[in-house]
C-alpha cells in the first residue's frame, strides 16, 4: 500500500497530466459551438484521470464506503488489471497516447494547410496524410488517448464517462460529414466510399 500511497496528493502530477493531455485540444479549432461539448467532455475525462491517479483516490474511498471493505488495486481504482497483467496497462497507455497524439497532429497539419487556411478563399476535400485512410483523425486520436487512460487507471467515473465521450465524437463526426456533403457534394461522397470514419479498413 505504501507504493500506491506514493501516487496520491502529488498535485504537481495532476497539473502535469492535465497539461500533457490537454495539449491535444489545441489541434482542434472550435469554429462551431457543437465542437465545444466533446472537447469539454474530453477535458473532464482528463481531469478525472489526473485527480484520481495523482490527487485524491475518490473512487477508492467511495467504493470502500459502499461495499464496506477495501477492494484490491485494479478493481475500479488503481492500475487497471494489475493483478492479471501487472503494469502492462501503463505501457499500453503510453503507446495509445503517443499514437493518438501523432494521429491528431498529422490530421491537424494536413487539414490546416489544405482546408482551414483557405489561402485561395476556398477550402477543398483533404485526402493527404492520415486523411487517405480515415475521415476524422482528431477524434480517433482522442478516443485512443482516453482508452489508454482506462487501460492504465480505470475508475468508476472514467468507465461511466467513456461511452459518453465516444458518443459525442461519433455524433460530431456524422454532423461534420453532413456539412462536408453540402459543401463538396459528390467529391466528398466518393471520398467517404474510399475511407473509413475512425479506423482504417474497419469502421
Amino acid at each position: 500500500m505504501e507504493t500506491l500511497e506514493s501516487h496520491f496528493h502529488l498535485w504537481y502530477g495532476v497539473i502535469l497530466f492535465i497539461v500533457l493531455y490537454g495539449v491535444a485540444i489545441l489541434f482542434v479549432p472550435f469554429y462551431k459551438k457543437m465542437n465545444r461539448k466533446p472537447a469539454t467532455a474530453y477535458m473532464a475525462f482528463v481531469l478525472a484521470f489526473a485527480i484520481e491517479m495523482h490527487g485524491i483516490p475518490l473512487s477508492m474511498y467511495v467504493i470502500s464506503w459502499v461495499v464496506g471493505k477495501n477492494l484490491p488495486e485494479g478493481i475500479l481504482w488503481g492500475h487497471t488489471l494489475v493483478q492479471q497483467i501487472g503494469y502492462l496497462g501503463m505501457y499500453i497507455n503510453i503507446v495509445l497516447s503517443l499514437t493518438g497524439i501523432i494521429i491528431i497532429a498529422n490530421g491537424w497539419y494536413n487539414i490546416y494547410h489544405k482546408y482551414w487556411s483557405k489561402e485561395s478563399g476556398k477550402g477543398k476535400v483533404v485526402k493527404t496524410g492520415i486523411y487517405r485512410y480515415i475521415r476524422h483523425p482528431q477524434y480517433t486520436g482522442f478516443m485512443m488517448i482516453t482508452l489508454g487512460m482506462i487501460c492504465e487507471w480505470a475508475t468508476l467515473p472514467m468507465l461511466i464517462m467513456w461511452p459518453f465521450v465516444i458518443g459525442l465524437y461519433v455524433r460530431l463526426a456524422k454532423r461534420e460529414e453532413k456539412d462536408m456533403l453540402q459543401e463538396f457534394g459528390e467529391e466528398y461522397a466518393l471520398y467517404m466510399k474510399k475511407t473509413k470514419r475512425f479506423i482504417p479498413f474497419i469502421i
